[in-house]
Parts: C-alpha cells; structure tokens; sequence
C-alpha cells in the first residue's frame, strides 16, 4: 500500500500537470487557432498565467514531499541537507528546468511580437522536463522520451482548447467563432488522437509487460482505469464532432449548450486522466491485486 508522502506526492504531481499541461495548451491553442481566439487573448494569458503559478506552487511542493519521503519525517520537506542532495538527483534537475521552461512561457505572454514563439518554446521545455523522471526515464530508451514528449504535447494541445472553447460557445456573439473553432480543432484532432492513443499504448506496452499484469498488479489496474477515463473522453469528443459542431455551423442555439456541458465531461475525465497517470508515475511499485 501506498505510504501517505507517495499518496501526497502523487496528489501534488496531479496539480503539477494541470498547471503545467493547461498552461503550455493554452498557448499552443493560442498560436494555432490566433483568428478564432483572438478576443480572448487577454483571458487566455490570465489562464495561463494561474495555471503556470499552479504548476510552479506543485512542483515546489512535490519536490519538498520527496525530501520528506527519504526522511519519512515531515521535517524532511525543509530539511537543508536532505533537499540539497535532492537538488543534486534526477529530481533536482527536473525541477530547475521545469521552473526554466514555465518562465518562458510566462515572459513570452508579456513581450509583443515574438512573445508567442518564446512561450511555446518554454512550453516544450516544460514538457521535457517530465520525460528525465519516472518509468519512462527508469527504462534507459531515448526514443520511448521523445515518445512521451509526443504524448503529453497532444494531450497538452487537447487541454488547451477546451477553455477557449466552452468560454466561446456560452457566448451569444461567438456562436460562429466557436463553431469554427471546433471544426479546425476537429480536422486537426483526426491525425492528432490517434498518435496520441498509438504513443500511449506503446509507452504503456513497454512499462507494463504483459497483458496479463493489467489484472494482476495495481500499476496495471490504475491503468485500466486511467484507460476508462479516456474512453469516456473520447466518446465526448466523438459527440461534439458528430452532433453537437454541425448543429452549431447551422446556428442551432442550444447546440452550443450542449457543447459546454459535454466539455464539462470532458473536463472531469481529464482531471481523473491526470490523477491516474500521477499514481502510475508516482508510486514506484503499485502491489498486486486490488490495491494500488
């Protein structure tokens, strides 16, 4: 079972996506679809701007709970000498590159002209910061990182849009703007999720072993349901690109309600997604059976 710092580490690292993830998508939302965003720009940078706090706030606090694990003493979280050897692993430069990154994603969103290409830049550096820690690192691969790099690129552009896009569709002069938005995003995600899904399954193939284990262990049955919760994702993306999008494009109204609540779904799925890929990249060894 699980101790209470790895459970409260898996808990900080959830934040830590979000913020990271939510951030980095929102500029690239912000770049590729500059027409039918450009009203929100002001909105978008506050966005971001909490989300990288967030992310920054999670990463300090994931990195004092591991100080606090190698000590198993609640001391250990502002323990000079256990954090400096810290700051001297893996962890440690993580976490400064990861604070390097997200500072350029938010010095980007001030500067004018080129401030969106820095950000962006900032936002890669952000997600490779994850690929040097974890399961993926442990596995010694080079191109399993550049894999995971993909991965969390797709599903950052994937989180980004769905604020910019529930903010246009509840809004009674964006109507055209969000159908729009949604179309482009729909085209898009056509090649997008399935190297998305491919990468993920790959990743989860080379970590996992056998298919049997998906039963057998915690780490496999936390990826069941992590599994679940994409499932349910996708099926709200399938129903806004089926039903909901076309009905907008005609001028349907109450199109656009539906809309909002389907990217709630999909705003509920995501944070489960990103509870579950905490744990599974969290908890060194998930036990086998029913306790993860």
């Amino acid at each position: 079972m699980p101790d209470t710092w790895e459970l409260a580490s898996a808990f900080a690292r959830s934040l830590l996506y979000l913020g990271a993830l939510g951030s980095v998508g929102l500029v690239l939302a912000r770049i590729v679809f500059g027409r039918e965003t450009g009203g929100l720009h002001g909105a978008m940078v506050r966005r971001v701007t909490a989300l990288a706090a967030l992310a920054l706030l999670a990463a300090g606090i994931g990195f004092a709970l591991k100080g606090a694990a190698m000590t198993g003493e609640p001391s250990g979280m502002i323990d000079p000498e256990m954090l400096g050897l810290l700051w001297r692993t893996p962890v440690g430069t993580g976490l400064a590159i990861r604070v390097a990154g997200l500072g350029l994603v938010l010095l980007g969103l001030r500067l004018p002209g080129i401030g969106l290409p820095i950000a962006a830049a900032g936002g890669l550096v952000t997600l490779w910061s994850f690929t040097g820690v974890g399961h993926v690192a442990d596995a010694g691969a080079l191109w399993l990182e550049m894999l995971l790099l993909l991965h969390l690129a797709g599903a950052a552009f994937w989180i980004g849009i769905l604020s910019p896009l529930r903010t246009l569709a509840g809004d009674p002069e964006g109507l055209s703007f969000a159908a729009g938005l949604s179309h482009r995003f729909g085209r898009i995600a056509v090649f997008t999720v399935p190297v998305l899904i491919a990468a993920g399954i790959v990743m989860a193939w080379r970590l996992l072993g056998e298919v049997s284990d998906l039963v057998a262990t915690g780490y496999g049955l936390t990826l069941l349901a992590k599994i679940a919760a994409i499932g349910l994702l996708l099926g709200a993306a399938a129903a806004n690109k089926l039903r909901f999008v076309p009905a907008m494009r005609r001028g349907d109204r109450s199109a656009a309600f539906a809309l909002r609540g389907s990217i709630a779904v999909e705003w509920a799925a995501v944070c489960f997604v990103l509870l579950a890929t905490a744990v599974l990249t969290t908890v060194p060894d998930l036990p086998p059976g029913g306790d993860p």
